[in-house]
């Protein structure tokens, strides 16, 4: 097998995605010839097999990072205290900046109040800021996240909206108690407002901490999965706004729309298209190809979907903190090189 052939992107980096899928690699050193030798023994046909298939795309290649000097650090998916994040903004902030992150967002959840402190952090050190936010909707009775990027923090349709779905979450957080109550576990909403530093904001994430405080399970997602996802006994219903309310917020306060982790969505193929087309039609101009919870298939699949649809393309760790991430900030490996950066609009 020869070397495969190094392909540099629009940016003067060497490619690093077709390095999982046998198309290209950022190759000068034997070493990295010698693990591209050993990930492509269990490739077959393009697709990742065995051992490989089990590895988030970000593992596979993360040795990159110490080979490759040239690459952009960009993360644009993060969480602090003003959402569910466990560091304050601008602790995210420092710590995405000692990763070598040169260009960051902090996207909380349906508020923009960590904003001040994360840009202040950034700009005296020199590095690029983007505000954002992450909006939670939902369509065809899914919760569904939609980033905003590059936006008029003081936007008075913006701030209305993001208050309107904050408003709920007092109340979701007493129903989701009392069902859990009903299971033997009591004390939940009170325990979970521990871990709320911003009240209006708790959410089932606070509830999965104090679970896990008291035993009910070994970690946070093991909590989400067995008691407060659709189906499972402490998870309630909520009003949260419309895919065109989130995107109109978002593009009248002068930023990008983008789809946040697609992979994560239970959406038939069919669904995941029609889901789509609805995005794009409101306003939607981008989707997150890159993220911390994506593997190798879900890069390539949500690849191929912005070069259809036309979309640009985001990358982010979706980051809430030591012990609760899919990975660091500063991680994530590059965008594939043919796709156009969202931060292009920027």
């Amino acid at each position: 097998m020869a070397p495969p052939k190094i392909e540099i992107n629009s940016y003067g980096e060497p490619s690093v995605f077709g390095l999982v899928f046998g198309q290209a690699t950022l190759q000068h050193s034997v070493a990295v010839w010698d693990i591209w030798l050993g990930l492509s023994e269990r490739l077959l046909d393009g697709r990742p097999q065995g051992g490989v298939k089990a590895l988030c795309y970000h593992r596979a290649l993360k040795f990159l990072r110490k080979a490759n000097s040239l690459v952009f650090k960009v993360d644009l998916h993060c969480h602090s205290t003003a959402s569910d994040g466990l560091l304050p903004a601008a602790e995210v902030a420092r710590r995405a900046l000692q990763n070598g992150v040169e260009l960051f967002s902090l996207t909380d959840h349906d508020d923009l109040g960590g904003l001040s402190a994360a840009r202040s952090v950034v700009n005296e050190a020199g590095a690029g800021f983007v505000t954002g936010v992450e909006v939670s909707i939902e369509w065809g009775g899914l919760q569904i996240h939609v980033l905003g990027f590059n936006f008029d923090a003081e936007d008075a349709a913006l701030n209305a909206g993001l208050a309107s779905i904050r408003s709920g979450r007092v109340n979701r957080a007493q129903r989701m108690a009392a069902e859990l109550e009903k299971v033997g576990i009591p004390g939940c909403f009170e325990g979970a407002m521990r871990y709320a530093e911003n009240p209006n904001l708790i959410s089932r994430s606070h509830f999965a901490r104090y679970l896990v405080e008291i035993g009910v399970c070994e970690d946070v997602r093991s909590v989400f999965e067995s008691y407060i996802v659709p189906g499972k006994p402490g998870y309630v219903d909520h009003r949260w706004a419309t895919l065109e309310e989130s995107v109109n917020w978002i593009t009248g306060a002068g930023g990008v729309a983008s789809v946040a982790h697609p992979g994560r969505y239970k959406l038939t193929k069919s669904e995941m298209r029609r889901f789509l087309d609805e995005f794009k039609s409101v306003g939607g101009r981008a989707i997150e190809v890159v993220s911390g919870s994506h593997s190798a298939e879900n890069v390539a699949v949500f690849s191929r979907i912005a070069r259809e649809f036309s979309f640009m393309a985001s990358c982010g760790s979706d980051y809430h903190g030591p012990g609760e991430s899919y990975m660091e900030l500063g991680a994530l490996a590059p965008l594939p090189s043919d796709l156009v950066p969202v931060w292009k609009a920027f």
